[in-house]
């Protein structure tokens, strides 16, 4: 089974979560695809580099979450999910690369 590149699940949560969200304006479908990404990565995370790994970055994924909104008010919506979505990425991608040369 081919492995599923977990930064760009992980993104694509944070980046889809906030899409469906704001295009169907039902908060808690974007909850979902969000959580639903996020398990996947978790998932991924663990398979690719270890429990603790994995419990490092969920930790950074839900603080991503969370940061955005604030971040929002001072850069826009948009912005603030794509500079998380991209630092949740570069942080999971340096990770498992990290435990997959060990």
């Amino acid at each position: 089974m081919a492995k599923v590149p977990a930064a760009a699940v992980a993104a694509s949560g944070l980046i889809g979560g906030y899409g469906v969200a704001r295009w169907t304006k039902k908060r808690p479908l974007g909850g979902v695809a969000l959580a639903a990404a996020g398990s996947l990565a978790a998932y991924e995370w663990n398979r690719q580099a270890g429990p603790r790994a994995a419990a490092g970055l969920a930790g950074l994924y839900v603080a991503a979450f969370a940061g955005s909104h604030p971040l929002a008010k001072k850069v826009g919506a948009w912005p603030a999910v794509f500079t998380v979505a991209g630092g949740v990425a570069v942080a999971s991608w340096t990770v498992t690369r990290r435990a997959a040369n060990i």
